[in-house]
Order: structure tokens, then C-alpha cells, then sequence
């Protein structure tokens, strides 16, 4: 008989497993990458969604007749989009049980992202400390990168934020 817990998930009962979200603070070692999935395909909607909420209206994000005289020939997705999702894809198994993000630096767009285009991400762990003012909590530095299905690196950005020491304490207080 197998009584082995499936990996990504934790035992709350008999044969019964709840998905894990998020690491705590000892499992964001620093070098460890993480690489996100599934990939997420940027849809027409996400766009017109993100840019008209965030108030963006420059035509390149929502005017097909305007964006297809420019160099691009196309509707160009809004940075922040594309920051959204891609930050978005790594939550799940870097910051699912944040306490706060921190701090979002060193971003950089440096290829176009288009509606169709679908993106990856790759996280790497590049430093970590305990907190000193919330000793419960560590604070831990990553740095990611987004790619497009070509492989080509549209964004890349560094994001600080609080994680539980205990994260089973606060799995088990959350229901999580």
C-alpha cells in the first residue's frame, strides 16, 4: 500500500490532500528557479480589460485602425498587462502565502507582447532574510523573467515580499 503524499500537495485527513500554495521561508533558498506553468496566452479582453481599468488610453493599446500604422502593424499589449501576468504566474508557488509585497524593482519590457502571444515564466530566488521587526516572517528577493513562445525575454523584474516562517501554522489557521 502507498501511503506516499503526492508531491504539491499536503495530507489534512484520511486519503484526502489539499493542493499547496505557496512556500514558506526555509523552502526560498537562494538559487533555487522555479519555472511557472501552465503558460498563459494574452487575450484581446485581457488588454482592453487591464488598459481601460488602469485608465491607459493610448490608441497603441486599444486602437486596431491606429496600432496598424505604426512599426508594430498591430495592437501592442500594455506593459502593465504583461507585468500582471506575468507576475501573476509565479504566485502560486513563490508568494501563494505572502503576508506583503515589499518591493517591485529593476523592471525592464524589452520585446514587444502581442494578443495570441503566450508567456512563461522563470523565478529565481536571489536572496533572503529573516525580518527583524516580525520574526514569524522572512523577507525574500526573487527575480523574474518572462518569456514569449518564441523563447525571446519580454520582461524581467525583481520583487521583494514577507513570507511565513511557519507555513503550516498558517496553512492550518486559513484552512489552506
Amino acid at each position: 500500500m502507498n501511503n506516499t503524499v503526492p508531491q504539491g500537495y499536503r495530507e489534512v485527513g484520511a486519503k484526502r490532500y489539499r493542493e499547496i500554495v505557496g512556500f514558506g521561508y526555509d523552502d526560498l533558498t537562494v538559487g533555487t528557479t522555479f519555472e511557472h506553468r501552465p503558460g498563459r496566452t494574452v487575450t484581446e479582453a485581457d488588454n482592453m480589460l487591464m488598459s481601460t481599468l488602469t485608465g491607459n488610453a493610448a490608441p497603441i493599446h486599444l486602437d486596431s485602425h491606429y496600432a496598424g500604422q505604426t512599426e508594430w502593424g498591430r495592437i501592442l499589449v500594455c506593459s502593465i498587462v504583461t507585468l500582471g501576468i506575468v507576475a501573476g504566474m509565479t504566485v502560486r508557488s513563490t508568494s501563494g502565502l505572502t503576508v506583503a509585497n515589499l518591493g517591485l524593482e529593476d523592471t525592464k519590457f524589452e520585446n514587444p507582447v502581442f494578443v495570441g502571444d503566450t508567456l512563461y515564466a522563470e523565478t529565481e530566488v536571489v536572496c533572503r532574510r529573516l525580518s527583524k521587526s516580525r520574526p514569524e516572517n522572512g523577507i525574500v528577493t526573487c527575480r523574474t523573467n518572462g518569456f514569449n513562445q518564441a523563447g525571446k525575454r519580454v520582461v524581467m523584474f525583481t520583487r521583494t515580499f514577507l513570507v511565513p516562517v511557519e507555513p503550516n501554522a498558517v496553512r492550518d489557521s486559513t484552512n489552506y
